[in-house]
């Protein structure tokens, strides 16, 4: 049997959703074992002058606990 853990990051990319999803669960992946699984939570843009500057997502991370 096996328990898994769920975590909530938040990521950005200036490119896209998609991009920030991405870097995301890599960065994830760098300080967590066993990373199984991600859903968005939400997604955001930061728009300056009209023009979307950022894109950003909420992440629930999951991973199995050794």
């Amino acid at each position: 049997m096996s328990v898994a853990k769920v975590i909530e990051i938040c990521c950005e990319s200036p490119e896209s959703f998609e991009d920030a999803i991405e870097s995301g669960i890599r960065h994830a992946q760098k300080t967590l074992k066993h990373v199984r699984g991600a859903w968005v939570g939400g997604q955001k843009v930061e728009i300056k002058d009209g023009k979307i500057t950022a894109y950003r997502v909420d992440l629930k991370v999951t991973f199995v606990l050794e």
